[in-house]
């Protein structure tokens, strides 16, 4: 399995995340093949799982990936087991990238058992979609459903294989949208409570009446399994990358170039506002879109071409929905003064178009990490009492997933407030630090391997 995050696990065999909806659909009882779009009269009565269950689950598909990580000069062999389905009767599935990423061999298998092997037509690491196509002709489609329509309370299904067990099935109810995860800002993720395990990822996320609704890629664990929390890409941003992939091989995103945090009663009040409405920019990259533009660290997005930002969660879903190359107004509040800049988007590079690539190494014995002070305004636009803020990764660092704009707290639970602290913890050249670092809202413990 893959993990994102110490909590955040990937859920590398499929995600069976089953949810809920308050209106229920009517649906009807015949396949609409190609990836029709349902557009169903709402009904009050409780869904009929089963009836929906023996409907969409014959376009829902297992999928074996095999292949070799290679790290430095070795390579080690693995095999992921996920979940995906069928969008189109002509046999292009949709799955996650996590899934079939860096794979020798992709087969899937179908209700029926039939196997096939299957051409991955691309996949895109910032969305973790991937687009399969299998030699096969009149096979059974999804239904594909707005993601834009369902709202907390909503009832969802998900079919998938949790640990090797094809067509398992759950539900549960939509527990939030617009989630904004470490590392994900382009994907306002749908949350869910439904039981989510691995074997699941890539799976759909059903409505109420039975129309794909998103596809599922993550977990919140503690322990790897289910804990209540499972995240799903809606289905609408993941079909503009399959079209983009089809079109092109790869899929674009639009990239604007800062670190964003919502306002906090404290943070608000700080900033002269009276609500706690908009999303704060703790940190600006140089020379990206938003730095040419002149917007500062501090600066509270307030709006999005006229629309209300009310929290981090609208931005994310207002970029996933932007192309690069297009110029937006945003409304910012600076020093007690509304001001509106034009900003003009640049283009995500994804980081799959980068493998192959060796990453920048380190010293023998060092993590690879280039780290300066955080500034008094950086300390209190995150409201740390201290810390330092990782500018560059290389070597060891880079490969245990830290990122630039990461700020290290604590190295093997000593406070690391300085470089001294740093060149403290690394005497007696110790094989594994443990490096406490906050990203964003998220605060987690990284293992970093030493050479």
């Amino acid at each position: 399995m893959k993990r994102k995050t110490l909590i955040l696990t990937l859920v590398a065999a499929g995600l069976v995340v089953a949810a809920s909806a308050v209106a229920m659909m009517r649906y009807a009882p015949q396949w609409l093949p190609n990836g029709a779009r349902t557009g169903l009269a709402a009904d009050r009565g409780a869904p009929d799982y089963r009836a929906i269950v023996q409907r969409v689950a014959p376009a829902v598909v297992g999928i074996a990936a095999v292949g070799r990580h290679t790290l430095g000069q070795s390579a080690t062999p693995f095999f992921n087991q996920g979940s995906g389905f069928i969008i189109d009767s002509g046999g292009v599935v949709l799955t996650n990238a996590h899934v079939v990423q860096s794979a020798d061999a992709v087969t899937v298998t179908l209700m029926d058992r039939r196997e096939f092997t299957a051409k991955v037509l691309g996949l895109d690491q910032t969305t973790d979609i991937a687009v399969l196509k299998i030699d096969a002709r009149s096979l059974p489609a999804v239904l594909l459903g707005d993601a834009h329509a369902l709202q907390v309370g909503d009832r969802v299904l998900a079919i998938g294989s949790p640990f090797g067990l094809a067509q398992s099935a759950t539900q549960g109810i939509v527990s939030g949208k617009g989630r904004t995860l470490p590392g994900d800002a382009v994907v306002p993720f749908i949350q869910t409570d439904a039981a989510v395990n691995p074997g699941n990822s890539g799976g759909p996320l059903f409505d109420a009446n039975g129309a794909v609704v998103g596809i599922n890629s993550q977990i919140y664990s503690q322990t790897g399994n289910h804990q209540g929390l499972a995240f799903a890409v809606p289905i609408d941003l993941a079909l503009r990358v399959k079209n983009q992939i089809v079109a092109t091989g790869e899929a674009s995103h639009a990239f604007l170039g800062v670190a964003m945090q919502d306002l906090s009663p404290g943070l608000a009040t700080a900033f002269g506002l009276s609500h706690q409405d908009g999303t704060l920019i703790a940190m600006v990259t140089p020379d990206s879109p938003a730095a040419d533009a002149g917007l500062r660290a501090g600066d509270v997005i307030t709006a999005f071409n006229g629309k209300a930002i009310a929290h981090f969660g609208d931005l994310s879903q207002r970029i996933g929905d932007a192309m690069p190359g297009q110029s937006v107004r945003l409304s910012i509040w600076r020093k007690h003064r509304a001001l509106d800049f034009m900003v003009k988007f640049g283009r995500i590079r994804d980081p799959a178009r980068l493998q192959g690539q060796p990453l920048p190494e380190a010293p023998p014995g060092e993590p690879g990490l280039t780290l300066r002070k955080l500034t008094v305004r950086e300390l209190a636009i995150t409201e740390l009492p201290s810390g330092m803020l990782i500018e560059q990764v290389a070597g060891p660092a880079a490969r245990a997933g830290l990122l630039p704009g990461d700020v290290l707290l604590a190295i093997n639970g000593d406070t690391t407030q300085t470089l001294k602290d740093v060149q403290a913890a690394l005497h007696g050249k110790p094989e594994r630090l443990a490096l406490l670092i906050q990203r964003g809202s998220d605060r987690m413990f990284v293992p970093v391997a030493l050479p």
